[in-house]
């Protein structure tokens, strides 16, 4: 494939609104936008404890017990990026809300749990991220 047809069905893509697969561009606040992240081989995440490898991009992978979940990394009061606290809470600077690990809201303004993002495994052993 030369530039010019690489371009074309980007362009294209984008238009259209079809789906990505990939580990780039954030999901614009938390909205539900529809593309995959490949969040590496799930043996990256062999320990319990919170991820924030992906922050940025839109989510925080927690390994709890035996089980992978990943959570939105958005505070569902004004959308602020989370910070993730050494005891696996997670609390938002703009206006201090806070999550438990499971992302259940512990104090406000925020009203909204955190979304849980839908989580799976590939042929190749990497965890996928539904946005």
């Amino acid at each position: 494939m030369n530039r010019r047809h690489f371009l074309y069905l980007t362009v294209t893509a984008a238009i259209t609104g079809c789906q990505t697969v990939g580990t780039s561009g954030g999901n614009g606040g938390g909205a539900q936008g529809g593309h995959v992240v490949d969040a590496g081989p799930v043996g990256n995440y062999a320990a319990d404890g919170v991820y924030s490898t992906f922050r940025d991009e839109g989510f925080f992978i927690i390994r709890k017990e035996g089980k992978l979940i990943a959570l939105s990394s958005y505070c569902t009061h004004r959308k602020c990026k989370l910070t993730a606290e050494t005891d696996h809470s997670f609390y938002c600077p703009c206006h201090g809300s806070t999550f438990d690990p499971g992302g259940k809201v512990t104090e406000g303004p925020a009203k909204k749990d955190l979304p849980v993002l839908v989580t799976s495994a590939n042929a190749n052993s990497h965890l996928l991220v539904k946005m």
